[in-house]
Parts: C-alpha cells; structure tokens; sequence
C-alpha cells in the first residue's frame, strides 16, 4: 500500500464543522418544508440512521415534497406491485377453493372423465383412453410475445380538493406546497379530515410530528394536547415507519413505548393498545432463541395441561414485537413463498446424470452450487465480485438441460456487467470452477456509465440466459413474462445482490415462482444491507434453512486481498507494486476536497491511466464540508463548469438518478428541453419531467457506498472526513473498497478510527421476525 507523496498536499485550512456529512438524521432535511427541531426516533431504530439515510431517495435527501398531479416512476411502480399481489393472492385462493367436479377439463383429462362416467352408468366407454405419453425434454424456446404491461397512473386530485387543502394549510401554517400531496393520500375529504384530525398531516411525507404538532394548536387551540388520541395514533404509526426506514420490520414494545415517551405522549403503554385494538398495528409474541440454561416453568398441574408427570410444562420466553401490517404481511408471505420453495421438490428437467455431467465440467464450488440447485428449490451462494463467475456457469449449464433459465441484477449496471460475463464465456465451456481454472470473475469495465450493455432480449435471441433487473423482472418490463395464473414463466431465477432484498420485493419475487421452481439467492455477505426495511439474505444464512455454497474464488490482486481483510475484521498493509492502492492523507475537510478533485481530474489518469469520467469518489454522507453536495460542487466545476441552466445541469454532468427508494443509477445528462431532462443511465435513455428533477437526480461524481451498491467503475476514491467517523463500519468500508476494479485511493482523515471501524463496527441489528417465521415451517437443512 503506497502513499502520496507530501509535497502535493494542499496547504491547512481551517477544520470544518460536523455538520451533516454522516447523514445521520433520518429525515433532518425535511425542515427545509416547515419549522421546528429533530424529534427523537425509537431507540432500536436510531442505531441504524447513519446507514440506512444514505439510501434513501433524493426526496428524502433533500426534504422536497412531490409535485402535484404526477406519479412518480416509484409510484407507478408501487402500485403495479399491488395490482400483482393482490392478483397472486386471488390465485392463492382459488387453489385452496373447492374444485368443480369436471370443470374446465380438455384433452386427456376430458377423455378420463368421460370414461369413467359411462362406465359407472354401465354404458362401454365409446373408445379407449389412450396411455398419456411421456413429455418430451424441454428446450430452450424463444421468448414469448408479451404485452406491454399496464401503466397504472393514481388519479389526479381535482383542483378544488387541493384549494381547500391549500386553505387549510395556510390557517395552520403550515406550507401551502403540501397540498397536492395531502389531497392525493387523504382524498376528496382531504380539507375536512385535516380539520377534524390535524395530526394526518404526519402522513405527508418529510412532515415531523413537532411540525404537526404546530399545525393542530393553529387550528384546534387550546383543544391540542400530548395526550390527544389523535396524536397519539398518528405519532405511533410515525414511528414505525421511520423504524422500516431504518430497516426494521417490527419493534419491540419496550423500544416503542420509549420513543412515545420522549414524543410526549403521557401513557405510551395506553397508546400502543389502542393502537392494536383499532387495528393500526399488529402485535406478536415470538419465542427467543434456546439457550443452554433451563427454561422456568410454571405449575399447571390445577388446569391438567401438563406435560409433565408432575403436571408442569416449561414455558419458552418471549419478545413482543409490533409491526404496521404492510411490513408484517409481506415478512409472512416471504417466509410461506421461501417455505413452499424448500418443502416442494424441483421440476425434474433432465437426468440426474446430466446434472453431475455439468457440475463435473464446472469443477470446484460451481460444481457444488450446480448439485445443490439441481436437488434443491432454494440455494444461497455467497461471494465476492469474481464468485459471479459461478452462478453463470449454473445458468449456462441449466439452459444447456433445457430450463428456462434467467438472471435479476440489482441494478442496470449490474444486469450489463453479468450479460458481459455470460458473454464473455468460452463456447461450450463454464467459465468457472476454482481459482486456478483461468476463469475470470468480472465482465466489463465495471463504469458506472457504460453504454455497451446486453439487453435481455438480445441474451435470450443468442441462446443463453437472460438478464433482467429485479424490478424490471416484478413489473414486467423486463424477462420471460408470466403465465395466466401471475406466475413467471421460469424455471430457474438467480438473484443477484441478494443482500439488497428488502421483505416487499423478496415476497413477490417468491410469490411470482410457479411450485417446482428453482431459486438462487446470490450475493457478498459482507456489503450493506438493502434500504428497505428487512435483511433477508443475513436471515437466511443464519437460519440454515437450505444449501449453502460459499464460493472459493477470491478476487484477485491487492484490492481482493485487502477487501477480504476488510471482511475478516482486519484492515491489513498490502504490496501495491502497480499502485493499486494508495493512500491520501489529510488533515482537515479543506484539504480533503482539494486532494479528491485533484486525484479525480490529474493524479490517477496521469499515474493509473483511468479517465476522470471512469473514476467515482464515495464518501459517508451528503451533508457537511466533505459530503456529496460539497464534493460534486468542486468536482463540476474542475471537470465540467456550465451555468445549470436546468435545475443547475448542464450537458456533460454526472448524475445518479433515483426512480425510488433504495435504487440509484449512475449516468450522464444528454441534454434538456421541454420535455425534461434526458439522461444516459447504464445505455438506456431516461427523461425526467422538469418538476422531478430537484428530487430525482443529483450530480453523481460522488456517492454515498449505499449509492454505489451493485456498481463498480475502473477506479474509486473513498474519501473519510474527520467528521464521518460515527457513520463508519464495517459494512460501509467493504462496501466503499469492493467498487473498485483498477485503483483504489483513499483521502483519509480519520485516523485510528478506520481500522477501529473495520474492527469494531459490525453491522447495526434490525428488528425482523422471518427466522422466526421460517423455524416451524422448515426442518432444519444441511449447509
């Protein structure tokens, strides 16, 4: 590991302060719409805040409400989502309805029935019935013609809905520029709802129970109290959800009744029953864990419940748990698809001996996960960057037994990078195997702003596996299409960036799988958990509920043998002869802005090669003298200086685009006009209406690490300010170095605290219930 020469360092400036570089504050921008300070979040959730904040939208990032009559693309996408869901659920339903006797039936099953009544009439069967023959091997089939999918657009609140919301937002005071957005989520009655229950402003996103609070004394008077049971339900529900903002599925009471507590609210246990009772929230009691101490017990010998022959049973322990039912719901769909997955044998689509035949050609730990995918419904794989190698030869292997075989990135970077990978394969080889079989774990450059991707259809023409994005595969836009019961016409689905599941996508993606399909979930365990509420790929680990295949492809070089100490808790020297990693120290925030935008445009595409535009700098937060904002400000002035004269782009800008929450694509602005804003995102043309650009892009030569998961470019500058030290962990600085392909730099700042980070700072825990939910349902599997 080498580092900069001194004598290019930037002379000392005066420290900046703190600020908001960690983005600590889960929705802190959101006083940019109204007054008023920070309250305090659940005690469970507030551990969470620095690294869940950085994945959030730029909505949330910037506190700008949404724009009146539009329906964002996450919208669109959300209630599409739905519509699917409840689709799925009716044909949950129908299945477990009575069957009509003879309905419905054609062909063989017609001929059977038809037989078997006249023979119970005493007539002769007018003919036999033939003996069904055996299927023949399935193989590869082009891809269906599908339909375009339906775009469902949310009405459009009336004008009058909104003046009467806008009025009544003025009488309270609060901003007149949250009147589209309460009218469209409480409907025509917005204005009247308002007045009789003023705290529903708190579903209004970026609206903070004090500014609520503000607003119902101006409208109720002295009527506005703490102990309002009006307030009390809205500040509950807050709460929660601001916890699934932080990544938990559910709370414990303990942890809720204390946020209440310090939101003001006089009986916090009063408030969280009559929160159950109406139906607001859900409540569960979960046995924890067995411990190897004995379990207290309790005499029932007076009930004769016993299970003893001395009438006493030992009684488990418990957490209370509560939960909004949406996040409740999807945890219980999720482990009942995962359940049906394990339980249920996979389709057999060839002979056991053509199985063993591709795990032998694959060798190593493909040869593994190839066995366990072709026993098992559902398959876990873990691995860095070049274990990907791996999952491809199962694709190619499995398209080679005539399954319907496809692939779902987290990204569309992602999805161009593993297409590259399939592509890049030897013809009638697997690519993978161990370390030492030549095989090659990335595909691409690995920039952030390609344009040479492969699209599914085109992969799927060229007889391999085809390569969706998750949410392009659950809306439609993307893969093989569903059949007419919903389910995906598939056979075989790898996910990849597995880690990136939160429960409401990990449960369509099970509830959308026909029984006797094959799942494999994919991913490095150790980069930062999905921004949604949930850690589904760590639960499932722990769980031990079905194979595991842990990959023994290493990636390769300094920067593979420095990331695998990062994951091993060890932030280790390594020989960089070829400077592929090299570190910047700094003294102040000054200088560290100064030195990053000096790396970016001079030092490493003079000394490593990598352009500008193919280098990415990531740093912890948005906020603060070093956070994304100030950096992106300094790295467009030195690399592409314009007026912005679009919402402050100019053509030429780097940008990352957030169509919802949780995803962001790297990209480059093409022009404006009109219409919008015309990006390049990972080779796809994007048009962002003038009224979304504030909250839907930002300039993009510097991320947060949730950002630039599932993206990697040539070369990564990882800047650490003094004041990002609380925001440091392990997670987040793997994440931060496993970008880089070529070159890592690092401006570091913070001293002993990075390797204490590495070493200390585990992963901060979320509050689920899917282990639990999945024990009683699965027998425990062999890893």
């Amino acid at each position: 590991m080498s580092t900069e020469p001194p004598e290019e360092t930037a002379e000392n400036a005066e420290p900046g302060t703190p600020g908001e570089s960690a983005d600590t504050s889960q929705t802190a921008a959101a006083s940019e719409t109204a007054p008023g300070a920070a309250p305090d979040a659940p005690a469970e959730a507030e551990g969470t805040a620095a690294e869940s904040t950085e994945a959030e939208s730029t909505e949330a990032e910037d506190g700008q409400t949404p724009g009146a009559g539009q329906v964002s693309e996450a919208e669109a996408e959300l209630l599409a989502q739905r519509a699917e869901r409840e689709r799925i659920e009716r044909r949950k339903a129908e299945r477990r309805g009575p069957i009509e006797a003879g309905g419905k039936l054609s062909g063989t099953a017609a001929d059977l029935l038809a037989a078997v009544r006249a023979v119970e009439s005493g007539e002769q069967p007018v003919a036999p019935v033939p003996e069904e023959a055996r299927p023949a091997p399935r193989r590869p089939a082009p891809e269906p013609v599908r339909q375009a999918p339906p775009v469902t657009v949310e009405p459009v609140p009336a004008e009058g809905v909104v003046a009467a919301v806008r009025e009544v937002l003025a009488r309270g005071g609060a901003p007149e520029a949250l009147a589209a957005q309460a009218a469209g989520l409480l409907g025509e009655g917005a204005a009247q709802a308002l007045r009789a229950d003023p705290w529903q402003l708190l579903r209004v996103a970026g609206v903070r129970p004090e500014q609520a609070d503000g607003f119902a004394r101006a409208l109720l008077g002295g009527e506005a109290g703490p102990d309002d049971g009006r307030r009390e339900r809205a500040v509950t529900g807050w709460l929660l959800e601001q916890a699934a903002v932080a990544g938990h599925t559910a709370l414990e009471v303990s942890a809720l009744t204390a946020a209440l507590a310090r939101q003001g609210v006089p009986d916090p246990e009063e408030a969280v029953r009559t929160a159950v009772s109406d139906g607001d929230v859900l409540v569960f009691r979960d046995p924890l864990p067995q411990t190897d101490a004995p379990a207290p017990r309790r005499d029932t010998a007076s009930d004769g419940d016993g299970d003893g022959a001395d009438g006493t049973e030992e009684e488990r322990p418990v957490r209370v748990l509560v939960a909004l039912e949406r996040y409740a719901m999807a945890e219980e769909s999720l482990a009942d698809g995962l359940a049906r997955l394990i339980g249920s044998a996979p389709r057999q689509d060839g002979p056991d001996a053509e199985w063993e035949r591709a795990a032998a050609s694959a060798g190593g730990s493909a040869g593994e996960l190839i066995r366990a995918v072709a026993g098992h419904g559902l398959v876990l794989h873990t691995g860095g960057e070049a274990s990907l190698a791996e999952p491809a030869a199962l694709l190619r292997a499995a398209r080679g037994l005539g399954l319907r075989a496809w692939a779902a990135a987290h990204t569309p970077v992602g999805r161009t990078r593993f297409a590259a990978l399939l592509e890049a394969a030897p013809a009638g080889g697997t690519g993978a195997g161990d370390p030492d079989s030549g095989g090659s774990g990335s595909g691409g450059s690995g920039s952030g702003e390609t344009d040479a991707g492969v699209t599914a259809a085109g992969d799927e023409r060229a007889g391999g596996p085809a390569v969706a994005t998750v949410a392009g595969l659950l809306s439609g836009a993307e893969g093989p299409g569903r059949d007419a019961d919903g389910a995906l016409l598939l056979d075989l689905l790898v996910v990849l960036d597995a880690p990136q599941l939160d429960v409401e996508t990990a449960a369509l993606v099970t509830e959308s799988l026909p029984d006797g399909s094959r799942l494999l979930l994919a991913g490095d365990p150790g980069v930062l958990w999905s921004a949604g509420p949930g850690r589904v790929f760590a639960d499932l680990l722990a769980a031990r509920v079905c194979p595991q295949i842990a990959s023994r492809r290493p990636d390769p070089g300094p920067l593979g043998e420095l990331v695998s100490g990062v994951g091993a808790g060890e932030l280790n020297q390594v020989a960089a002869p070829g400077k592929e990693v090299v570190i910047v120290p700094v003294r102040d925030p000054g200088e560290a802005v100064h030195r990053t935008v000096q790396l970016v445009a001079d030092s490493v595409p003079r000394a490593i090669g990598v352009p500008a535009e193919e280098t990415q700098v990531i740093t912890p937060g948005h906020g603060g003298a070093v956070g994304t904002r100030a950096l992106n400000a300094a790295l467009k002035e030195r690399l592409n200086p314009g007026p912005g004269r679009f919402g402050g782009f100019d053509p030429g800008d780097r940008i990352a685009y957030s169509p919802a929450l949780g995803r962001t694509v790297p990209g480059r602005v093409v022009k404006a006009d009109a219409e919008g804003l015309h990006l390049s995102c990972a080779g796809e043309a994007v048009v962002v209406p003038q009224e979304r650009v504030e909250r839907s892009v930002r300039h993009g030569w510097a991320l947060t690490a949730h950002q630039a998961v599932g993206v990697r470019w040539p070369a990564v500058v990882v800047v650490l300010p003094g004041d990002a030290v609380q925001a440091l962990s392990r997670p987040w600085v793997y994440t931060a170095f496993s970008r880089a392909d070529r070159h890592l730099s690092v401006v570091h700042g913070v001293e002993q605290a990075l390797p204490r980070a590495v070493a200390e700072g585990v992963a901060k825990p979320r509050t689920t219930r899917l282990p639990v939910l999945l024990a009683p349902q699965v027998p425990a599997a062999a890893g």
